[in-house]
């Protein structure tokens, strides 16, 4: 039987306290973790409890919590210097946009602009495709998450809180259903896959009656929905997609924040469906900790000028640094070990949906997978009350969880994680779920 933890601990509180009264309060803390170490798929709080995490810091801790040989990386490069900001050069700089050419999703050279983070890496394809393409509108997707930067979160679409007190908006975006296959919100013609459906529907309705095609710059979409609820799309959908960027000349930006750096088995998500994109923004896992992001093009495209864009930054040393190492381990064993155990994670979990009516739903590629829970399975309605509280039931029997969606909880453990760590991790989950189920 797992042992229930009296949390927070003393110390835990204490801090928790100290953070109320001088962090700003928007930032949507789950539960009360507050951590103190931590070393490959295991962190401790400072109160010395041990936890398991499937959580990675959001599909950050791409190698686990301090991997060796990125910390080595890390303090060599921090014995030389440590910033020297975008106006000169450094090696490391170049060598990531070196690597992240050769790993680029599309069959031409690739040029890359570093970021600090995800959002800045959309912000920057979204300048990029208004310069290059001379247009102005753009198509997104509901339950996209894209960030919260001002264009960003224009894009972002999974929560109206995002949007609220911030109106105005940046101009020029509409957003379209995504092809969810468990939740389909359009109505399909006879022999049509859902994902062909819902790429008609941009066609017929959105191009034909709302935006020109011809003033379209970009379609941004993330090939897996992260914060949207971990959500596989549809059969059909990338290809058709493909086809419709192509007969309007409308650039295909796909952001692989979350779903990149070999989470899903491949370097990129979008791999799994046969088709390139012409944009790829990219942060989380790609330094294993550190901030750093990349907006990554087709070399064709980056015709701006000097100082049309840029920043302090992006492309910083230490991070360069860690994102090398990075990329070398996930190419040398942990992207088809994420492959190899998020298929024994999905096969397990699938087994578990059987003991349990209330999970409507298990989805997934690699270790990005999503546990949808639902009140009734023919009526599919979420039930979000039932999935805070195996998340808080996770977190009191020693595993980190973090919710998605209306009511998804997200299996997104470093990619290193173990069968065993799995098993570890899952037999908590369902004794998360029987206490859970128990007490309706």
């Amino acid at each position: 039987m797992v042992t229930r933890l009296k949390l927070p601990g003393v110390v835990a509180r204490s801090m928790i306290e100290r953070d109320h009264r001088v962090i700003s309060p928007s930032y949507p803390r789950g539960y009360p973790f507050v951590m103190d170490h931590g070393k490959g798929c295991e962190v401790w709080d400072v109160d010395g409890n041990r936890f398991l995490d499937f959580a990675a810091g959001i599909a950050v801790n791409s190698t686990g919590h301090s991997h060796p040989r990125v910390v080595k990386a890390i303090q060599e490069q921090a014995e030389k210097f440590l910033h020297i900001s975008s106006d000169f050069y450094h090696e490391n700089w170049i060598r990531l946009g070196e690597a992240l050419n050769e790993i680029a999703p599309f069959n031409e050279p690739a040029v890359s602009f570093m970021t600090n983070s995800g959002t800045e890496s959309v912000e920057a394809a979204i300048k990029l495709a208004r310069y290059v393409t001379g247009r102005t509108q753009f198509i997104g997707f509901l339950g996209g998450f894209h960030g919260r930067t001002m264009g960003a979160v224009t894009f972002t679409a999974s929560k109206n809180h995002y949007h609220r007190g911030f109106f105005p908006l940046m101009n020029g975006v509409t957003h379209v259903p995504y092809p969810d296959p468990y939740h389909p919100v359009l109505q399909s013609l006879p022999g049509e896959r859902y994902g062909e459906t819902v790429v008609r529907y941009i066609e017929e309705q959105v191009l034909a009656k709302v935006i020109p095609p011809e003033d379209v710059a970009a379609i941004l979409v993330e090939p897996i929905q992260g914060e949207g609820g971990y959500i596989v799309p549809a059969d059909g959908f990338f290809p058709a997609l493909r086809q419709l960027c192509d007969r309007y000349g409308i650039l295909l930006i796909v952001d692989e924040v979350q779903s990149g750096m070999g989470r899903t088995g491949k370097w990129w998500a979008i791999e799994h469906f046969g088709v390139e994109p012409d944009i790829v923004c990219a942060a989380k896992g790609i330094a294993s900790g550190l901030p750093l992001g990349a907006m990554i093009a087709r070399k064709r495209l980056m015709k701006w000028q000097k100082g049309a864009h840029g920043n302090t930054f992006g492309g910083n040393p230490l991070s360069c640094a860690a994102a090398l190492a990075t990329i070398e381990l996930i190419g040398n064993e942990y992207m088809q070990n994420a492959a190899e155990v998020g298929a024994y994670t999905l096969e397990k979990l699938r087994e578990m949906a059987l003991r349990h009516p209330v999970i409507g739903d298990v989805r997934g590629i690699g270790l990005m997978i999503g546990i949808e829970f639902v009140k009734d399975r023919e009526t599919r309605k979420p039930d979000e009350q039932f999935r805070d509280r195996v998340v808080d039931l996770a977190f009191e029997h020693g595993l980190l969880l973090l919710g998605c969606g209306k009511s998804v909880i997200r299996i997104s453990p470093p990619l290193c994680i173990t069968r065993q760590e799995i098993d570890e991790g899952l037999g908590i989950i369902e004794r998360a779920i029987q206490l859970a189920e128990e007490a309706c």
